[in-house]
Order: structure tokens, then C-alpha cells, then sequence
């Protein structure tokens, strides 16, 4: 995509996301990587009610371009575009049923939902829990990139992190891709935390099928 493709892209996914309520208020933000740098939501910025030309551009330096002030949560996303090579666009929201989660108690600190459904192991994956840092905290974005670099040395990888109380960061390698990360794992947690008795995980053997069979990564 051009730049100006992915400023109209951008708005088209915050906009989506804004009238499903995935995101509420000024809460959430969008970048993509460009060649030259980066584009991303502004602070305090409604992502129903973006406009293109108003997105911040930051220059790889981390110098803004133009457009309005760059949100604050720049410094998390760059760490994750310089953790994931293959990461081109990095989505942040507050979803309801994924801060719930943190506050009822995750599965696990390096899982913080069990594979449950083919779809979840397919299109999202290992999810692991990030401890609680104020919002814009440099020592959250380290925690993250930290997260993705081991996960890589395991001869494996992830696409999204979740920020107790805050909410899930997920990329992907374009917005809409990441848009369908952040769909899936939210769906999850609500099937999750609205199930009694709580389900059983997928065993062994069907997570190898879903492994086997669509190259899923668990």
C-alpha cells in the first residue's frame, strides 16, 4: 500500500473497531511501519472519528513529521516493529472482555487464554501476560519486546501481548490482519469468561493437526 493508502486504511480500522465497541472514547491507537518511518494515531485521538491527513507521522529517528502530536504509546510500538521483523502494523485497544480477564485472574502468565478453539490456535496464539506498568511506561515496552525475542528463540513467535489491566497490543503485517488478531482473541476471552464449567483445552493431538495441517504456530 502507498501512504496514503494506509492513512485511509488506518481510518477504516479505527472507525470499525470504534463502532463495535472495541474501543471506547479517546482509548486505542493504530500505527503501521512505512519505509521511512512511521504513521500512528494521535494522542487523545477518537478512532471512529480519524482523519488521514491528521495522523502523526514519526520519522524512524522517532522525530514527528507532521500531523498532530503522536500518541505516547509510540515508544512500545517501535519496540515492537524492531523485536518482529515482520510486523507492519500494531494495534492497541481496551477491550472489555480481554481488561476483564486480567481482573478475574488469566490461565497463565505466558498464556493468558487456553486454546480453546481451533480458530483461537490458528489466528492468534500464545498470548502472554505483561505486569502492570502505568500507561507509556518504557519499562512495559521492554517487558514486551523482551516477551517477543523469547518467544523467537524458541523457534516460535507471537502476535500480540496483554497489558494487565490496559489491554491486548497485537501487529500484523497489515492493519487489517492485526484488526482480525485483536477480533479473535477478544472473542476468545468473552467464550472464556462466559463459560461454566470452563471448557478443557484442544489436547496434544488436535493442537498438532491444527499445526500439521495450516502451519498454525503453538
Amino acid at each position: 500500500m502507498t501512504e496514503q493508502e494506509l492513512r485511509l486504511e488506518i481510518c477504516r480500522v479505527g472507525r470499525s473497531l470504534f463502532e463495535r465497541r472495541y474501543v471506547h472514547g479517546s482509548a486505542g491507537n493504530i500505527s503501521v511501519r512505512l519505509d521511512d518511518g512511521y504513521l500512528i494515531t494521535p494522542t487523545d485521538a477518537c478512532l471512529g472519528f480519524l482523519e488521514p491527513e491528521r495522523l502523526a507521522k514519526v520519522a524512524s529517528s522517532g522525530e514527528q513529521v507532521s500531523g498532530d502530536r503522536a500518541s505516547k504509546t509510540l515508544a512500545m510500538h517501535r519496540k515492537i516493529y524492531d523485536a518482529d521483523s515482520e510486523a507492519r502494523c500494531v494495534i492497541h485497544t481496551h477491550s472489555t472482555h480481554l481488561v476483564a480477564l486480567t481482573l478475574a485472574g488469566v490461565w497463565a502468565t505466558e498464556d493468558i487464554l487456553p486454546p480453546i478453539t481451533p480458530y483461537f490456535v490458528m489466528k492468534v496464539g500464545h498470548v502472554p501476560l505483561i505486569p502492570y506498568h502505568r500507561p507509556g511506561d518504557p519499562r512495559a515496552a521492554d517487558l514486551v519486546a523482551d516477551a517477543i525475542t523469547r518467544r523467537h528463540s524458541q523457534g516460535g513467535r507471537i502476535r500480540g501481548v496483554m497489558l494487565d489491566r490496559l489491554g491486548p497490543n497485537v501487529w500484523g503485517t497489515t492493519p487489517a490482519g492485526a484488526m482480525a488478531t485483536l477480533e479473535e482473541l477478544e472473542e476468545t476471552a468473552r467464550l472464556w469468561l462466559m463459560s461454566h464449567p470452563k471448557p478443557s483445552p484442544l489436547g496434544d493431538e488436535a493442537l498438532d493437526e491444527l499445526c500439521q495441517t495450516f502451519g498454525a504456530i503453538w
